[in-house]
Protein backbone atom coordinates (compact mmCIF):
# COMPACT_ATOMS: atom_id res chain seq x y z
CA UNK A 1 0.00 0.00 0.00
CA UNK A 2 1.51 3.30 -1.05
CA UNK A 3 1.29 6.66 0.67
CA UNK A 4 -1.42 7.98 -1.67
CA UNK A 5 -3.70 5.05 -0.91
CA UNK A 6 -3.17 5.48 2.81
CA UNK A 7 -3.94 9.21 2.61
CA UNK A 8 -7.11 8.63 0.60
CA UNK A 9 -8.29 5.94 3.06
CA UNK A 10 -7.67 8.28 6.02
CA UNK A 11 -9.54 11.08 4.26
CA UNK A 12 -12.41 8.72 3.46
CA UNK A 13 -12.67 7.61 7.08
CA UNK A 14 -12.42 11.18 8.35
CA UNK A 15 -15.46 12.39 6.43
CA UNK A 16 -17.61 9.27 6.59
CA UNK A 17 -20.76 9.65 8.66
CA UNK A 18 -20.32 6.53 10.85
CA UNK A 19 -16.89 7.77 11.95
CA UNK A 20 -18.31 11.17 12.84
CA UNK A 21 -21.22 9.55 14.68
CA UNK A 22 -18.84 7.31 16.66
CA UNK A 23 -16.66 10.29 17.60
CA UNK A 24 -19.72 12.27 18.68
CA UNK A 25 -21.01 9.37 20.77
CA UNK A 26 -17.60 8.92 22.38
CA UNK A 27 -17.44 12.63 23.21
CA UNK A 28 -20.94 12.55 24.68
CA UNK A 29 -20.15 9.55 26.85
CA UNK A 30 -17.14 11.29 28.35
CA UNK A 31 -18.86 14.68 28.67
CA UNK A 32 -18.30 14.97 32.41
CA UNK A 33 -14.52 15.27 32.01
CA UNK A 34 -14.40 18.47 29.99
CA UNK A 35 -14.37 20.88 32.97
CA UNK A 36 -11.26 19.12 34.26
CA UNK A 37 -9.66 19.48 30.83
CA UNK A 38 -10.54 23.17 30.72
CA UNK A 39 -9.03 23.68 34.18
CA UNK A 40 -5.87 21.86 33.17
CA UNK A 41 -5.63 23.96 30.01
CA UNK A 42 -5.91 27.15 32.07
CA UNK A 43 -3.21 25.93 34.44
CA UNK A 44 -0.88 25.02 31.59
CA UNK A 45 -1.45 28.43 29.96
CA UNK A 46 -0.49 30.21 33.17
CA UNK A 47 2.49 27.90 33.68
CA UNK A 48 3.68 28.60 30.13
CA UNK A 49 3.27 32.32 30.64
CA UNK A 50 5.28 32.17 33.86
CA UNK A 51 8.10 30.29 32.15
CA UNK A 52 8.00 32.73 29.23
CA UNK A 53 8.14 35.77 31.49
CA UNK A 54 11.08 34.25 33.33
CA UNK A 55 12.93 33.65 30.08
CA UNK A 56 12.20 37.19 28.88
CA UNK A 57 13.55 38.61 32.14
CA UNK A 58 16.64 36.43 31.98
CA UNK A 59 17.37 37.42 28.40
CA UNK A 60 16.90 41.12 29.19
CA UNK A 61 19.17 40.87 32.22
CA UNK A 62 21.83 39.08 30.20
CA UNK A 63 21.55 41.64 27.41
CA UNK A 64 21.90 44.56 29.78
CA UNK A 65 24.90 42.89 31.42
CA UNK A 66 26.58 42.55 28.02
CA UNK A 67 25.71 46.08 26.86
CA UNK A 68 24.83 48.38 29.73
CA UNK A 69 24.27 51.34 27.41
CA UNK A 70 21.07 49.78 25.96
CA UNK A 71 19.55 48.92 29.33
CA UNK A 72 16.71 51.44 29.03
CA UNK A 73 15.67 50.25 25.59
CA UNK A 74 15.85 46.61 26.70
CA UNK A 75 13.74 47.35 29.74
CA UNK A 76 11.02 48.95 27.64
CA UNK A 77 10.97 46.06 25.20
CA UNK A 78 10.94 43.56 28.07
CA UNK A 79 7.94 45.24 29.70
CA UNK A 80 6.11 45.28 26.37
CA UNK A 81 6.81 41.58 25.75
CA UNK A 82 5.72 40.69 29.29
CA UNK A 83 2.49 42.65 28.83
CA UNK A 84 1.66 40.76 25.62
CA UNK A 85 2.44 37.42 27.24
CA UNK A 86 0.39 38.23 30.31
CA UNK A 87 -2.52 39.29 28.09
CA UNK A 88 -2.42 35.89 26.39
CA UNK A 89 -2.43 34.14 29.76
CA UNK A 90 -5.39 36.21 30.95
CA UNK A 91 -7.30 35.45 27.76
CA UNK A 92 -6.66 31.73 28.30
CA UNK A 93 -7.99 32.01 31.86
CA UNK A 94 -11.09 33.88 30.71
CA UNK A 95 -11.82 31.44 27.88
CA UNK A 96 -11.28 28.51 30.24
CA UNK A 97 -13.64 30.04 32.77
CA UNK A 98 -16.29 30.45 30.07
CA UNK A 99 -15.80 26.81 29.09
CA UNK A 100 -16.19 25.63 32.65
CA UNK A 101 -19.21 27.86 33.25
CA UNK A 102 -20.85 26.42 30.14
Amino acid sequence: MDLTAIASKVAELAVSEPAVAEATAAAASTGHWWPIGAGLAMGLAVLGAGVGIGRIGAAALEGSARQPEVQGKLQGLMILAIAFLEALALMAIIFGAFLIKG
